[in-house]
């Protein structure tokens, strides 16, 4: 008789997903989302880190400027006593990988391989969206102009929404 392990989710993937970030054109996760995800400090985290720092090449931790955290605290708000004192890091999927073999825990072992594979889904996501597009652009080609305006539409569909900047403030009449 053999048993098998079920899996179980520590954390909920959605939340993981939106705790990913892309910032320089990578997906990158925060040091302190990571710490809340793991159950432990910001700075116990940020400490392994500076204690491997040799684990931990450029490719795989990004330290934050000064204007990419200005960036995230317009988008995301910040606590009233001004926010941390030091510029946080952000993680590449290499990097929170090797998180795993600094942080020690059961829950960070476990919530590393959820990660992981939010991470590779969301990979797998981006291809499935590519190869779409280029289908679409194929079925393009061969079919003649009467139907051009469907074409068009999938596209619009497909691309990211982009947000309209409206004015912020009161305007005087």
């Amino acid at each position: 008789m053999t048993t098998k392990k079920i899996i179980t989710k520590i954390v909920p993937e959605e939340i993981i997903q939106n705790k990913i970030l892309l910032i320089r054109g990578r997906k990158v996760m925060l040091d302190k989302d990571l710490a809340e995800l793991y159950g432990v400090e910001t700075k116990h985290l940020t400490r392994q880190v500076r204690r491997n720092k040799d684990r931990f090449p450029v490719d795989f931790l990004l330290p934050l400027t000064q204007q990419e955290v200005a960036n995230l605290k317009c988008h995301f708000g910040t606590s009233s006593w001004g926010g941390p004192r030091k510029l946080p890091y952000a993680f590449t999927e290499y990097g929170i990988l090797m998180l795993s073999s600094v942080l020690n825990s059961k829950r960070a072992i476990q919530v590393n391989i959820q990660i992981m594979r939010t991470f590779a889904k969301l990979r797998e996501l981006m291809i499935e969206h590519r190869d779409l597009r280029e289908k679409i652009e194929k079925m393009e080609k061969k079919y003649d102009h009467q139907f051009q305006i469907v074409f068009e539409a999938i596209k619009r569909l497909l691309e990211p929404p982009t947000k309209s900047k409206g004015s912020i403030g009161f305007h005087a009449r």
